[in-house]
């Protein structure tokens, strides 16, 4: 038998599908990007990282609420390496200026991203993901 109450085992389990989510959210990015939907992968990457940050905190026991990817990281019981909220904070600007065409002062969306921003923003998902998935996989 496990240490776990019920409750906290159930948050484990479903730390797993949040981020098994992340994942597929990551390589919804990638197609994004490779069919020059930058915007999209933009947004998407933003995803992945918020589902795999609620991730962690429901491994750790803790439900975690919002959007804000940097501010996420933070209320983590083990705060992570700096460079990881400023990560945070970069893809926390794609959320809703990638989506909304309001979110700028004119254009579309598609207008404002190109692969330079969708480049940046899988390199800052991946980065967060790998670092989500080393301390979902220690003790």
């Amino acid at each position: 038998m496990d240490s776990y109450t019920d409750g906290e085992k159930s948050m484990a389990n479903r730390a797993r599908d949040w981020f098994a989510q992340a994942e597929k959210d990551v390589a919804l990015a990638r197609l994004a990007q490779a069919n020059a939907s930058h915007e999209w992968a933009c947004f998407a990457a933003q995803q992945a990282a918020e589902k795999a940050v609620k991730a962690l905190h429901l491994w750790r026991g803790q439900e975690a609420w919002g959007h804000v990817v940097a501010r996420l990281l933070r209320e983590l019981p083990t705060v992570p390496p700096a460079d990881l909220v400023d990560r945070g904070m970069v893809l926390d600007n794609f959320y809703v200026s990638s989506r909304y065409p309001n979110g700028h002062p004119e254009g579309a969306p598609f207008e404002h991203y190109g692969r330079l921003q969708s480049s940046e923003a899988l390199e800052h998902a991946g980065q967060i993901l790998a670092y989500v998935r080393a301390e979902m996989a220690g003790p």
